[in-house]
């Protein structure tokens, strides 16, 4: 096999790079402002690509260097597994919060989307 050949086996130029997706969803995240959150979804949307499923995959890949805890499940679960910590962040940030139900197992919150959620108003710079 021919240098040539390698060069243009249609792999990625630099491997360790992020794909273009992950950036964009990466930087959606870091404009969400403190105490606020957007769905993956809301993502998806703000971005006119990819959906829900798309946009959690990027933030299970690569999320730990943003604020993870502001891109959440639309009904307002906590991310699980990460209760403890995603909740540390949302109350030192004042994220609106429902306290959870007796019924609810582990009495863990849940995050109150109708107060919490933001739309990306004030910033489209970047938007599509």
């Amino acid at each position: 096999m021919s240098q040539e050949s390698l060069a243009s086996d249609g792999g990625p130029e630099h491997p360790d790079a992020l794909p273009e997706y992950a950036e964009r969803v990466l930087e959606v995240a870091e404009l969400i402002p403190q105490g606020r959150v957007m769905t993956y979804g809301d993502v998806a949307e703000w971005l006119g690509e990819g959906g829900p499923r798309q946009v959690g995959r990027v933030m299970a890949l690569y999320g730990g260097a943003v604020p993870w805890w502001r891109v959440v499940r639309a009904d307002g679960v906590l991310l699980p597994g990460h209760e403890p910590r995603a909740l540390g962040h949302y109350r030192a940030e004042g994220t609106p919060l429902k306290e959870a139900s007796r019924a609810a197992e582990g009495h863990v919150p849940r995050l109150d989307m109708r107060r919490a959620r933001w739309d990306g108003g004030g910033h489209t710079e970047g938007h599509t």
